[in-house]
């Protein structure tokens, strides 16, 4: 008989730091300093497979069997003032050694690195250039964020992150919010083809009341598969509905076609 894998996550840990600076001209708004860091480990026990074996070849989370092991470790430090953000973070684990593995070496230690201005003053409007997380899904890489410890198929199925422009509005209400993505491609910080066009994506997110959110985001590109470069497109949607201050639903579908 197979002993059935049995899947522990013991420590989670989250440390932020904050410095506040000087306060901004003509607002009484204060640039912000943030210092963060993140460490999550976790075990996973299967009698059947040998120490430090992957899980599958799908799952980029708590795939590793049979000993402690670290899934992601980050730190980064963001700033954030009235017409201008940055946010730089490094990171380490079996997560990255993994989702990471087809960038070049001295890229895949980082987590987050973009910096961002705020073009129209009067309205909350952005652009943003770097590496960023995905906006493709309801979950987090960090499962300190997500509203489940473990990844969902969607998610292991779907960018972690991305690289490249972002034009992002916010009404003033804050609950319409729209976002255009000019890309290197699906989940990529180096450009290995040059000739290569950019992908574009966009995200649109409406909250017609203060407990149910609405998403749709999409990806529109060629990815680089071995020697082929088919066109993919992307589609994601989900609803998040806040039944109570415990208590959530989430309704999430994806769907994809692809040369």
């Amino acid at each position: 008989m197979h002993t059935k894998a049995q899947w522990v996550a013991f420590f989670v840990n989250v440390l932020p730091v904050f410095l506040f600076g000087q306060e901004i001209a003509d607002s009484s708004e204060k640039s912000i300093w943030k210092i963060s860091a993140y460490a999550e480990t976790y075990l996973s026990i299967d009698r059947r497979l040998q120490k430090g074996q992957k899980i599958s070849d799908f799952q980029f989370n708590h795939n590793r069997i049979n000993r402690v092991e670290l899934n992601q470790g980050l730190l980064g430090v963001d700033y954030l003032a009235k017409n201008i953000r940055a946010n730089f973070a490094l990171h380490a684990g079996t997560y990255v050694k993994d989702n990471y593995g087809a960038e070049p070496v001295q890229l895949q230690s980082i987590n987050k690195a973009f910096a961002g201005f705020r073009i129209d003053k009067k309205k909350n409007i952005w652009l943003d250039v770097g590496v960023f997380p995905s906006y493709i899904g309801f979950e987090s890489v960090n499962a300190f964020d997500n509203t489940t410890l473990t990844r969902s198929l969607l998610a292991e199925n779907s960018p972690y992150y991305e690289t490249g422009i972002k034009l992002s509005y916010t009404n003033k209400k804050e609950d319409l919010y729209f976002a255009f993505h000019v890309l290197n491609g699906w989940q990529k910080i180096a450009v290995t083809n040059k000739d290569q066009a950019p992908s574009v994506g966009i995200q649109l997110t409406y909250k017609p009341i203060s407990t149910l959110t609405l998403n749709y985001s999409n990806f529109i590109g060629r990815i680089q598969l071995d020697s082929l470069n088919p066109m993919r497109v992307f589609h994601n949607l989900y609803a998040i509905y806040e039944a109570s201050p415990k208590t959530s639903l989430i309704f999430g579908f994806d769907i994809g076609t692809q040369q």
